[in-house]
């Protein structure tokens, strides 16, 4: 078991074989908490809006495909164009 001290501004210093245990690298976030009267430090990764809200489209199933080939996902563009197309489509008033 290692040692670590509370340097200034309260710091401390995770030891290299902790470090490496976990897999912590330089720029990784962690997040504290405080568990039972102990610190506890778990590695965390933060993904971008974007990405963590086609993850949830893509888990509630509002997600097409895979496809096969290209020509699969090419028709099936068109045919969601097509479903919206005719959903925002105004009716002209006949000339006459």
């Amino acid at each position: 078991m290692a040692l670590v001290a509370v340097k200034n501004k309260y710091q401390i210093v995770i030891p290299r074989d902790v470090r490496e245990a976990v897999g912590v690298e330089v720029g990784d976030l962690l997040e504290a908490k405080v568990e039972g009267g102990k610190i506890t430090f778990t590695p965390k990764s933060v993904v971008d809006r974007g990405i963590a809200e086609s993850l949830a489209d893509f888990a509630a199933g509002r997600s097409f495909g895979p496809f096969k080939t290209q020509k699969e996902l090419i028709s099936s563009l068109h045919r969601e164009r097509s479903k919206i197309l005719s959903k925002t489509k105004v009716k002209r008033k006949q000339r006459g």
